[in-house]
């Protein structure tokens, strides 16, 4: 199902072939509101009838393939709204999909396993599910916010600012590696093989979405934000 060659995203190729070469594209549909079944359209057909900002778009999408836009790319981005959608859908997908699911997949291993080993991995998860709530609590309820109205020319009041921000910003899906880390090399569990499958390809997935969500924040919305605020002092 994946393949090893990723294709250079441009606005005139089908999003259907894109997809097929790489199915995480779907995560980024998703998190755009944007309608699974893409027909024949191309990108740029796509991004003008779902009101996407083609530039932004063409930006993520070639993070899913492994393509990191260079400072020529992400300091001509100036469309903040569909970089808002995108991350607070991902937030909400993450919080009410993947995360469920893969604590899910964790109650079936306790099921089967009654160690010590087992709790401690519940344990990890359940701390580690907390702090990115906090983080995600913080993001949704303070700087998207603040980062919408930058983008309108009408920033709330405030000392809030992009600095707040980056101070405040967390490396959450590192903790992730490391409990794939320990269901992949150290904790020895008696379950059926399937369990450990799905939650080890559910790590992987929500670990890759999560590192494109931080390349995002840090790569395109803090620098613009920085450069709105700038622009505004002067």
């Amino acid at each position: 199902m994946y393949q090893t060659h990723k294709t250079y995203i441009t606005a005139v190729m089908k999003m259907s072939g894109l997809v097929s070469e790489n199915p995480l594209l779907l995560y980024l549909l998703e998190h755009l509101d944007i309608d699974l079944n893409v027909s024949d359209k191309t990108v740029e057909q796509l991004c003008r009838e779902n009101e996407v900002d083609i530039q932004v778009f063409l930006i993520m999408a070639n993070l899913y393939n492994g393509f990191v836009p260079g400072d020529r790319e992400t300091d001509s981005v100036t469309h903040i709204p569909t970089i808002i959608k995108f991350l607070k859908n991902s937030h909400n997908f993450y919080k009410n999909d993947k995360y469920p699911e893969i604590k899910g997949y964790i109650g079936k291993l306790h099921e089967q396993n009654h160690s010590r080993d087992i709790q401690l991995i519940e344990r990890f998860f359940d701390d580690y599910f907390e702090e990115v709530l906090e983080h995600f609590s913080y993001e949704d309820e303070a700087a998207f916010p603040y980062f919408a109205s930058v983008g309108t020319g009408n920033p709330n009041p405030g000392r809030f600012s992009v600095n707040n921000y980056k101070d405040h910003h967390t490396d959450i899906e590192s903790k992730l590696g490391d409990l794939r880390n320990l269901l992949l090399k150290h904790i020895r569990l008696n379950d059926p093989l399937n369990i450990r499958r799905k939650i080890l390809l559910s790590l992987f997935e929500l670990e890759f979405d999560l590192s494109i969500h931080s390349k995002i924040e840090e790569l395109i919305l803090s620098p613009l934000v920085a450069r709105m605020e700038k622009g505004r002092a002067q």
